[in-house]
């Protein structure tokens, strides 16, 4: 079993249209989505839920205005402004740290469980779907990634699955750390702009740091040829391999519009140079399959 993670150094280069189209063209493959923050592959897929499950993490203060007695010890000590003139914690604002607790003279503060979100395992008509919803401003986005990958892991080893196909989250953060570790392969989707060049160059040098082999797929490289030339140099001085140049096309907005993969709504170009790139992915799998073995 192989684990691809599709991330990206930026929002909106067509990571999830890719991963899309994926699920449709690989076989014995389990799916997840582990962009919990933002999670958007289940409107494309259109799982159906099978477990659903409470996500516990983190604390909150809570205050008890019947002990209270409105010292005005714990707002002073509050680094993250949460507890309100009326002494009431907004749990958007409040981190979990504690410290109002400890300095409470009438032991009128406790820390309660967090729920920040849910996680799901859904079947599709593609395969299983393991995914998540984190609740807005919520924290430990990066633990429930984790979560949701040991359970597609579990899955996929009790199916005896060839592949696991994740959708990472953009950016270098806490949760794209979380998706990469302990992956085979990494494909970084960017776009010929100057913001995806030095995103691309961030997340490159994370998979670089964690071990992660990283291949590289420019999408809509024909908008600016000269930005393209950056990226192949880039990767050219990095060792970084360029399985795929897609040029822009309108099916790939099209299809996201009639809620699709693009590989299924059209036989366009943008399909065409999809599913060449699956068959580079899966030659890179296979390559590192070998490696270990040898």
């Amino acid at each position: 079993m192989k684990e691809l993670v599709i991330i990206s150094g930026k929002g909106g280069t067509g990571k999830t249209s890719i991963a899309a189209s994926f699920a449709t063209l690989a076989q014995r493959k389990l799916l997840v989505d582990c962009d919990v923050d933002a999670a958007d592959l289940h409107l494309i897929l259109k799982p159906q839920v099978k477990e659903n499950n409470e996500f516990w993490s983190g604390q909150s203060a809570f205050i008890d205005n019947e002990k209270c007695v409105q010292c005005g010890l714990c707002e002073k000590v509050c680094r993250f402004n949460a507890i309100t003139n009326n002494y009431v914690v907004d749990p958007i604002s409040c981190e979990g740290c504690g410290l109002c607790a400890r300095v409470c003279p009438v032991d009128a503060i406790t820390m309660k469980d967090n729920m920040p979100g849910h996680w799901f395992v859904s079947e599709t008509r593609y395969g299983t779907l393991v995914h998540a919803k984190l609740g807005i401003a919520e924290d430990n986005s990066g633990k429930l990634v984790t979560l949701i990958r040991t359970r597609a892991k579990a899955i996929a080893q009790e199916q005896n699955l060839d592949y696991i196909i994740s959708d990472g989250p953009p950016g270098t953060s806490c949760p794209v750390i979380a998706s990469l570790s302990g992956a085979d392969v990494a494909l970084l989707v960017t776009e010929p702009t100057l913001s995806g060049i030095h995103d691309l160059e961030r997340v490159a040098s994370v998979c670089q740091h964690f071990g992660i082999p990283a291949l590289v797929c420019i999408n809509k490289y024909d908008i600016n040829e000269q930005n393209t030339a950056k990226i192949e140099g880039y990767c050219n001085s990095n060792s970084v391999n360029i399985v795929a140049k897609i040029p822009f096309d309108t099916s790939m907005i099209q299809a996201l519009e009639h809620e699709m993969p693009v590989v299924e709504f059209s036989n366009s170009t943008a399909t065409q140079h999809i599913r060449t790139l699956w068959q580079n992915i899966v030659q890179a799998l296979d390559d590192t399959r070998t490696e270990k073995q040898s």
